[in-house]
């Protein structure tokens, strides 16, 4: 199957827009068109339903999907991999969620890529879903998660707790008026929406909501507000004042676990990343 013609599926899936997509592959919307028939008619079945501003995945295109991505991502890796060769170099993948980044992985990067000058270091955003199906697809060497995934193919191991903080840009008196301010409620999984529904009944509802703690600490540092946000990535507006640690609210704290094949043949580059990560203050 031409790659050419996946790459061109995969994109309108993600731009529902055969116009966009074009854009993004440099490639005329009519050339898109015929990519996409061209693939259709070599699956024999329709991929698209095709209306006005409103492009959605038929059954086979839902299906088609995550092999596509597959596919794609295994030529890419092949693609490295044959040019690392001539080096010597390994290639080592590791993934991570928005959250696991802005909160924790960004502050140990550049510690593992000095580590390890033999290895070329892939290091992606992904979703929790998405880097359990690559692991164990073998696509992927390494995932830094909250939720640890619970399947037999894969070792997973606990390697620190992230302490996640109220604060604001107000000095709170109490609780009430710390959800009262503006709060942000950001989504730290299912194990702190449990302990946040337990703790804080009855309180004011947010007037926002997002997934991604970087976004929240944005927002009430441009527009004044309160939020639960890792120590670490609000530690220096507190130190410079711009930032208020609530101390009469309860904080949490999310335990971080790292996961990857059992079978994984790099094992030893794995341990000094967890080595690495455990190690970070």
């Amino acid at each position: 199957m031409d790659i050419d013609l996946l790459k061109t599926f995969v994109e309108v899936v993600k731009t529902r827009h055969f116009g966009r997509a074009a854009e993004n592959l440099y490639i005329t919307q009519s050339a898109v068109s015929f990519r996409i028939r061209q693939l259709e008619q070599s699956l024999g079945v329709n991929l698209f339903i095709r209306q006005r501003n409103n492009i959605q995945l038929t059954a086979p295109g839902e299906r088609l999907l995550p092999h596509a991505t597959m596919i794609l991502t295994g030529m890419q890796r092949a693609k490295v991999d044959v040019a690392l060769a001539n080096n010597m170099h390994k290639q080592l993948s590791l993934s991570g969620t928005p959250n696991i980044w802005d909160a924790f992985l960004q502050f140990g990067i550049n510690n593992i890529v000095a580590a390890m000058p033999g290895v070329s270091l892939v290091a992606e955003v992904k979703a929790q879903q998405e880097s359990t199906r690559l692991l164990l697809e073998r696509t992927l060497d390494l995932a830094v998660l909250f939720d640890p995934p619970k399947v037999d193919e894969l070792v997973v191991k606990s390697i620190r707790d992230l302490p996640i903080i109220p604060v604001s840009t107000f000095e709170c008196e109490d609780a009430l008026a710390f959800f009262n301010n503006q709060y942000v409620y950001v989504d730290w999984g299912t194990a702190f929406s449990l302990w946040h529904a337990k703790q804080f009944s009855g309180t004011t509802p947010p007037y926002f909501r997002t997934s991604t703690g970087r976004i929240a600490l944005d927002l009430i540092m441009q527009c004044g507000g309160s939020a639960f946000i890792p120590q670490a990535l609000a530690r220096d507006m507190i130190e410079q004042g711009k930032l208020f640690h609530i101390e009469c609210v309860d904080q949490v704290s999310r335990e971080i676990f790292i996961a990857y094949h059992k079978d994984n043949e790099q094992k030893e580059q794995i341990e000094t990343i967890t080595s690495l990560l455990m190690s970070l203050k």
